[in-house]
Parts: C-alpha cells; structure tokens; sequence
C-alpha cells in the first residue's frame, strides 16, 4: 500500500479483498471486504493500487477468456473506513481486448500503474497444463487520481503489445519505480514450473 509501510492488499480470484501487514516474519489479515461490481462469472488476476495527491486509486480486472470474452477493468477511489474496511468510492468500467496472444487468451493477467499514470497489462495464453504458452506486456491506457480523490480510467480500443513473450505464461507484472521502466515479471507455466524475471516494458 502506498505510504503504510508494511501493509499490502491482495485479491482472491473471487473478488476478496485482504488487507494485510507485515510484522517481522509474520503476516496479519487485519481485514477482509468484497469488491464492488462482481459479476456472475468474474474471474479475478490483477489488482493495483497507485497514489496521487495523497488519494489512493484502484484499478482490477475480471481476465477474460477467448473472443467471446473480454477482460472487464475496473477503477475506483480507495480507502479504509474506520473499522479498517476496504471502501470504494465510484467505480469506471472499461473493456480490454488484448491483440495479442490469440486463442485461449486471458486478456488481462495482471496489471500495474507506471509513476505517470500509464496503465501496464499482461496478456496470456493457456492452451492447458502443457501449454503452449505464449503471453504479450500491452501498453492500454492511462489511470489518473485528481486532488479531489476523482478517478479516471482509460482504456485503449486497441492496446500497443509493448513485448511479445513465448513460451511462457506471464501472471504478474509489477512496474518498478526507479528502474528506468522495468518490471518484475512472473510466470505460472503450469507443468513446466515458474519463473521470475525482468524487462523493461514499463517506459516512464
């Protein structure tokens, strides 16, 4: 979270929300809360948080599947209410189809937030534990928090594929503040295992 040190947020593919804190080695849930917006069906892969002005914005996604269906992204003020709740303020919804990869796509995998707002998806493909695998990093549109603690939310009818990546199932990318435009990227490829690297696919 940013500006509480030690305090994260983590989403369950069903839409909880955890609120959690680090203590040395030890991880408190302090407390959990639904999503807004659940739709029947919503399968749940990314969720950012990112800071402007001292307000806090959300942005997630139902992934998506196939052409049939694109990934649905989500955007809202965030805060904790006073019993240490996730509290969402009005949420923008945008669809995302990403060009590439085709087949059995998951459109959005996972998302993050660059310092000047741009919005950074991974895209991938799952054809089944054996793959093939193929994922892509898009460029799709701009998170932005105004003074007032306003959210807007744009996403590209057609995202830029900023990297294309084969043979591997991106499901995490996390831009890095400081790096130049370098993300932690990480791969869930099923029976082949995982893996943990960076490129730089961020920009500023």
């Amino acid at each position: 979270m940013p500006g509480a040190r030690g305090e994260y947020v983590a989403l369950a593919s069903r839409g909880l929300v955890y609120h959690l804190k680090a203590t040395g080695s030890e991880l408190q849930v302090l407390d959990t809360s639904p999503l807004p917006a659940i739709a029947d069906g919503d399968d749940y892969e990314s969720f950012a948080l990112t800071s402007r002005h001292g307000k806090l914005g959300a942005v997630w996604a139902d992934r998506g599947a196939g052409k049939k269906r694109p990934a649905t992204v989500h955007a809202a003020p965030f805060s904790f209410n006073k019993y240490g709740e996730a509290d969402f303020g009005a949420v923008t919804t945008a669809r995302l189809r990403a060009p590439y990869p085709t087949g059995d796509v998951r459109h959005a995998s996972d998302i993050s937030v660059t310092p000047s707002g741009r919005l950074v998806i991974s895209s991938a493909s799952d054809a089944g534990d054996d793959g093939p695998f193929t994922s892509a990093v898009l460029d799709a549109g701009k998170l932005s928090v105004a003074r007032s603690g306003k959210v807007r939310l744009t996403v590209a009818k057609s995202p830029a594929v900023v990297r294309k990546f084969k043979g591997v199932k991106i499901e995490a990318v996390e831009c890095l503040p400081g790096s130049g435009g370098k993300a932690l990227l990480g791969t869930d490829d099923e029976n082949a295992g995982g893996s943990l690297n960076s490129a730089a696919v961020c920009g500023k």
